[in-house]
């Protein structure tokens, strides 16, 4: 393994940071990344200078204003998101739902843009939070259009979760689960990532069908029957098939 650059390890100081990690001290900082701590105030100077971490009353650090500009900038510049937008805005006029549209990135699905209509809207994930990948729609209908090489470590890595929700106890059970769901186009889930929501989601794809978005719309259980299903998935595949195309014009 090469040695890493110091881009590199300027990087894996924001890394760190997650949603139950929200402040380090350079204490901790030192102990988890095993820089010297000449090297980690180098650093900490450098990423607080550029506004990517601020410190916080008790001599720690957070992330900065720096995060929130390039939030801001990305709104307004990501193409998946300017296409989405009004496609995510009628589902929501036709339904009291709310609609997502979440990005692939890395071994990580974010929202990246939201609609909702619901009086009380079922979903646990806004712009930017984690989805698991071992439970929801929205995780199968990209896991199930991903190659081989890249799918069976991410089943290997999630398997307790996939078995839980009835995918399969072993990764050969998961495959051939997700093979139906990648023949029917869209995936259903009840209740595993949001207590009450169902979740029906659909990928979006590039200019060489690889999954790089899904397009979810979740509802409250109690809404709908399996025939409103049926139909409601209908229109998420339709969604995510008119945002495909725009993605293949923009890849």
């Amino acid at each position: 393994m090469k040695p890493a650059t110091s881009l590199q390890r300027v990087l894996a100081l924001l890394e760190v940071f997650s949603e139950s990690r929200l402040e380090w001290t350079p204490e901790d900082l030192m102990k988890e990344l095993g820089y010297s701590r000449p090297t980690l105030y180098r650093y900490l100077k450098i990423l607080k200078d550029a506004g990517f971490l601020m410190s916080t009353r008790n001599a720690a650090v957070t992330l900065g204003p720096k995060v929130v500009e390039l939030d801001y900038l990305t709104r307004r510049s990501d193409p998946l998101v300017i296409s989405a937008l009004p496609h995510l805005k009628q589902l929501t006029e036709r339904h009291s739902c709310t609609a997502m549209v979440l990005r692939w990135y890395g071994n990580k699905i974010l929202c990246v843009a939201s609609e909702s209509s619901a009086r009380n809207p079922v979903s646990s994930y806004p712009r930017g939070r984690p989805m698991p990948l071992g439970r929801g729609a929205i995780a199968r209908s990209i896991m199930a259009f991903l190659p081989k090489r890249q799918l069976v470590p991410l089943i290997e890595r999630n398997l307790a979760d996939l078995r839980a929700v009835g995918l399969g106890a072993t990764v050969q059970d998961v495959q051939a689960s997700l093979k139906k769901l990648r023949k029917a186009g869209v995936a259903v889930a009840y209740g595993e990532v949001t207590p009450g929501a169902v979740g029906i989601a659909a990928p979006v794809f590039d200019d060489r069908r690889h999954p790089i978005a899904s397009v979810c719309l979740t509802i409250a259980g109690n809404l709908v029957t399996g025939a409103q299903i049926d139909q409601l998935g209908a229109e998420v595949r339709q969604v995510a098939s008119q945002i495909s195309a725009v993605s293949s014009e923009n890849p």
